[in-house]
């Protein structure tokens, strides 16, 4: 029989107990439900079963009886009605193709003296990630134009340019809408998408996070991995929080990613950007 399971702490991809997941089918790397996540002493966090409103970002497994019995294990799991370390419930959960319901671990009131601060950005993964003092940061849209860092006065962020980041499983969309048009995002609903990789400081954090809309849950970080240089590396990216129905760019935004993947990411991906720029721009003359 198989279950679904949402995960967000260790048993996350590249974390130490991922292996308990060998052999189970991801259904989608950006997932996420309601809850708080805290952190803990012990190198690991803690999801409170609380409120609609507070966000919990992490991934989604199809698993079978016997996966999900070592996961039991690991969480200290009995059964219902039993003394549990975490109680495994079912929950709502989100992504980018559609809604499913899972099974998720969430604390029971013996680690109510375990929390600590809540988990920053409400991904365990991206907390950990920015506190490295080296990692690659993975830019899709107008990021990749340096004319923009030069601008603001923070290209010395951005001068290792390790190449180009290929990115399976996403699709490039424009799902933010501003008052002049559309701007980029990636929706893990299939496809490639093509961008730059830096190799990048924590120093850099601070500013991507204000360009970005961070605070204001316009883009909210996350990390994927990338292929690059013939590896797969985990990148630190931004994706949309609240998407819309596509809206066409601008044309300064969309010279400003042409411009900015000119020489870096290959031809194909670069007629279809545009190609896509005039299929929504047609769509809307139609509207």
């Amino acid at each position: 029989m198989s279950n679904l399971v949402f995960v967000y702490g260790t048993l996350r991809r590249n974390e130490r107990n991922h292996h308990l997941l060998n052999g189970a089918t991801c259904i989608a790397e950006q997932a996420w439900t309601n809850g708080i996540l805290f952190n803990t002493d012990n190198g690991y966090p803690i999801l409170k079963n609380i409120n609609d409103i507070d966000v919990v970002y992490g991934e989604l497994y199809e698993v079978d009886d016997n996966q999900l019995a070592r996961l039991d294990e690991l969480e200290g799991y009995y059964g219902e009605g039993k003394i549990n370390f975490y109680d495994r419930v079912v929950k709502t959960i989100f992504t980018d193709k559609e809604i499913y319901h899972a099974f998720v671990y969430v604390m029971t009131e013996q680690q109510t003296d375990m929390l600590r601060v809540k988990v920053e950005h409400e991904d365990w993964k991206v907390q950990n990630f920015i506190k490295q003092n080296h990692f690659l940061y993975f830019a899709y849209g107008s990021c990749m134009d340096d004319k923009r860092f030069k601008i603001a006065g923070e290209d010395h962020h951005f001068e290792k340019l390790v190449g180009l980041g290929v990115l399976d499983g996403y699709s490039l969309g424009f799902t933010v809408r501003f008052s002049d048009g559309g701007r980029a995002d990636i929706l893990e609903t299939g496809g490639v998408v093509e961008g730059k990789a830096y190799e990048i400081t924590s120093d850099a954090v601070p500013y991507l996070f204000r360009r970005e809309g961070v605070g204001d849950r316009l883009y909210r970080p996350a990390i994927i991995e990338i292929k690059i240089n013939g590896m797969v590396k985990e990148a630190l990216t931004f994706i949309v929080v609240q998407k819309e129905e596509e809206l066409a760019p601008p044309d300064h935004y969309s010279e400003e990613i042409l411009r900015g993947g000119e020489g870096t990411l290959s031809l194909d991906y670069l007629e279809k950007i545009k190609e896509k720029v005039i299929y929504l721009k047609g769509k809307e003359s139609i509207v």
